[in-house]
């Protein structure tokens, strides 16, 4: 039996140590944050008068990591103010306190004697049961190990977190030769479950899972690169989205790790492979060398592969000629496989359109795939035990879209392997054994079941409950209903799930009708509904192609019955007499919101980045977003309190089209309710949803009831006209920027009413409508739409 961790110690508060402790501190874990005691004053603490005895000098490596998490972006934390979950305190004064965590996490610099020493410090202040863990990109888990008591070593395992610890999903976990193996459980189980992350167990190996394919997959392409004259725009062009990796490919991914930590991990293999084919690969390159020796180290020291620089037109990106190691301006490659990968739908389609292409690029994208596929094969067993936690190893730890046996399932196995052996390779004899038993695959499904390849034959994969796949569900043939924009899918138990599938899961009418279509279905023959899918993003808003269409051939009547359903359909939602709970993740923007605010619950990944945008594109929201926000204002504020106060911060929000951070600054910006809550793995959402369903069908669930909002008037709607006229008389914001803040002050606000006044949610949604209405005539409106789509960006004009 395990106790529960709450309370966490992170030793080391550098950029590694304290984005973990930050990802404690979002998970709600309190944390004590230790490093050194210094040995010298800052100008600053000699001007006040400290010495290296006062308490905030000796702690002072640690406090200002903490204060530097508030001002880093991308934010490490989800909510400033989980800052205070975070105790700042030194090794000398502080080390005993971690007799009282339930984890210590050794996060200090990648030397196998400084860790040696630390581990056996922390052990004088250990008591059973606690769990110890390194943060080590590859040193040995056991060699860090040796002389440790064996009740220690029972609970002591590497944790390899990816960085930044908040945004990247992978974390490697390393047992030791005596490591319990219900403590390996136990941390798999809350890293999963408490922190969010994808959990791979690796063997104890030089850079473990992720970093030892990684860093032989960027030496293979930068030695491929060299001998075949391609230059780093080439190299990144076809290393990108065209192989389904990111957009950082290569030499950006190169840039932002720094290539004098790339050194290190590459040098870690190369000291400690006793194969001495796989050494040579690991030996560093002349030109990485050379850049490391100059001090050109990437995005550090802004430059490396790349280089920007600031000129009388902008500032420009520049890029590395190996040969010259000078910069030059870059040059976009172009070229048959190019093309055919950028036109193909999907990784797998993507790398198949890329090595079919018959050049020079296509084929260096064979010569780099084939040898990463091949090591890949040869470190199964060695590395982890199977294929998936290499696979997704890569996937997380790297953002490949497919792993690499995913990608060779998908450029075809037997095919493939043909033709490297005509080119010379040697294919690992458990590859060329599983073909001749007639497999194609490494993967398979059956009812629902995943298998993978092990030994001879499939063994499945366990996958716990709390992973509900929609993908699944529909091989499993459980699509209730179906159209264009959506599905209505059986989640099992009484619960259905309404998932988007438009393009950037926009709401147009299609998705309108599914929703009419969903709550007649569940009313009939469920106990709730979850609002949830698992594209990459949860909404985009609504189409705004089709509105754009409408208003430039001045069909009014069409966007005034447009915005009626919208209305309509949200409004049924919010009163259907069984509970919906939604569930967005990432992006959820516009309508995407408007589509939330109605369901009874909001279970939100922490990913979650929500706002009405719409004034953004000359617009306000007009499918019940002001309301909602007017309607949550009037209730806080009940019969008696101060409403201007609150309609100001919702009149802010939406004018500005403020979008959160976080799930959980979409609730510190009003926009999540006090009964929403925040999961930190997206893949629990729709569990999570579900199970929420459930025990409010359970209690006995009942609508909720039409009820009539206050609002500020007149009066309000003069205060909210008078701080936007400021904004324009401060050059803030433009003359339509102002037109947009007066027609929302007037919805907000409840129109020309006497303050106080009590209206109904329709007279809200009327406000809302007709305010639209009027700005869609509005040319500027329009521009800034036809910016929108054709850019992705905002127009202020």
């Amino acid at each position: 039996m395990f106790k529960p961790i709450r309370r966490a110690a992170v030793i080391g508060s550098g950029i590694m140590g304290s984005g973990i402790a930050a990802q404690l501190a979002n998970a709600g874990i309190s944390c004590l944050l230790l490093d050194i005691v210094p040995t010298q004053l800052t100008e600053s603490e000699a001007a006040k008068g400290l010495t290296l005895e006062h308490p905030a000098v000796r702690s002072r490596l640690a406090s200002s990591a903490i204060r530097q998490l508030v001002k880093t972006k991308p934010a490490p934390l989800y909510d400033a103010r989980f800052a205070s979950r975070i105790t700042p305190g030194n090794l000398e004064d502080d080390l005993h306190r971690i007799s009282g965590v339930d984890w210590v996490i050794e996060v200090v610099v990648e030397n196998l004697e400084v860790k040696r020493k630390l581990l056996s410090d922390i052990e004088r202040h250990w008591r059973p049961g606690i769990v110890v863990s390194s943060n080590t990109s590859g040193i040995s888990i056991n060699e860090m190990a040796e002389g440790r008591s064996e009740a220690f070593r029972r609970h002591f395992l590497g944790t390899h977190f990816f960085n930044p610890p908040r945004y990247m999903k992978l974390l490697e976990i390393i047992p030791g030769r005596t490591t319990d193996s219900g403590v390996v459980a136990r941390m798999a189980e809350f890293a999963e479950g408490k922190l969010g992350k994808t959990v791979v167990q690796a063997k104890d190996t030089p850079n473990f899972i992720a970093n030892r394919i990684g860093t032989y997959g960027l030496l293979v392409t930068l030695r491929e690169m060299i001998e075949k004259g391609l230059s780093v725009e080439e190299v990144d062009a076809v290393t990108g989205p065209a192989m389904g990796r990111p957009k950082s490919a290569t030499f950006r991914t190169l840039d932002l790790v720094g290539l004098d930590t790339f050194v290190h991990v590459a040098n870690n293999v190369f000291e400690h492979a006793a194969d001495e084919r796989e050494r040579s690969v690991f030996a560093i390159p002349d030109v990485l060398k050379e850049l490391v020796s100059q001090g050109r180290l990437g995005e550090k020291t802004r430059q490396g592969f790349y280089k920007k620089v600031k000129g009388a037109e902008g500032s420009q990106i520049l890029a590395l000629d190996l040969s010259t190691l000078e910069y030059k301006p870059l040059r976009k490659p172009a070229s048959g496989s190019l093309e055919a990968a950028k036109l193909a739908k999907g990784a797998k389609a993507k790398t198949k359109a890329l090595l079919a292409g018959g050049d020079r690029y296509a084929d260096f994208a064979w010569d780099v795939l084939k040898q990463v596929l091949i090591y890949s094969a040869e470190k199964v067993g060695e590395i982890a035990d199977s294929l998936r936690e290499i696979d997704e190893a890569m996937k997380w730890g790297f953002n490949w879209e497919l792993g690499p046996f995913e990608t060779w399932e998908a450029i075809g196995l037997s095919r493939s392997v043909a033709r490297m052996e005509a080119e010379g390779l040697t294919v690992p004899s458990w590859i060329k054994d599983w073909i001749s038993e007639g497999h194609e695959t490494f993967y398979k499904k059956e009812q629902g079941v995943l298998f993978q390849a092990c030994g001879s034959k499939y063994k499945q994969i366990d996958i716990p409950p709390e992973k509900i796949s929609l993908r699944d569900l529909k091989e499993q043939n459980k699509v209730v209903k179906a159209n264009s924009g959506a599905n209505l899918i059986d989640l099992g138990d009484g619960v259905a799930c309404l998932e988007f599938h438009s393009p950037n899961n926009a709401i147009g009418g299609d998705i309108l009708e599914m929703i009419t279509q969903s709550v007649d279905e569940v009313r009939r023959n469920f106990a709730g509904l979850v609002i949830a899918n698992q594209g990459r993003n949860f909404c985009v808003g609504a189409n705004l192609m089709l509105l754009l269409m409408e208003a430039q051939d001045e069909e009014w009547d069409e966007i005034d019955e447009i915005i009626r359903l919208f209305q309509r359909t949200m409004y049924r939602l919010k009163r259907f007499e069984k509970p919906v709970v939604a569930a967005p993740h990432r992006m959820t923007l516009g309508g995407g919101v408007e589509a939330c605010m109605p369901a009874d619950q909001v279970i939100a990944a922490a990913e979650t980045y929500y706002g009405l945008v719409e004034a953004g594109v000359g617009l306000i929201p007009a499918g019940g977003g002001c309301k909602e926000l007017a309607l949550r204002a009037s209730r806080h504020a009940g019969a008696d309190g101060d409403l201007q106060p609150l309609i100001n911060r919702a009149f802010e929000t939406i004018g500005m089209a403020k979008v959160s951070s976080s799930g959980h600054d979409a609730k510190a910006l009003g926009y999540l309710r006090e009964q929403d809550r925040i999961i930190l793995n997206p893949d629990y959402l729709i569990y999570e949803a579900k199970q929420a369903v459930l025990r409010m069908a359970a209690a006995g669930y009942e609508p909720p009831q039409e009820e009539k909002l206050r609002v500020v008037g007149s009066e309000g709607k003069a205060v909210l006209q008078l701080g936007a006229i400021g904004m324009r008389e401060g050059r803030y914001i433009s003359d339509h920027d102002l037109l947009i803040a007066k027609k929302l002050a007037h919805v907000l606000a409840g129109g020309d009413v006497p303050p106080g006044t009590y209206v109904s949610e329709q007279y809200m949604l009327d406000l809302e409508r007709e305010a639209f209405l009027s700005l869609c005539g509005e040319p500027k409106t329009r521009q800034r739409m036809e910016h929108m789509l054709a850019t992705g960006k905002p127009l202020r004009n």
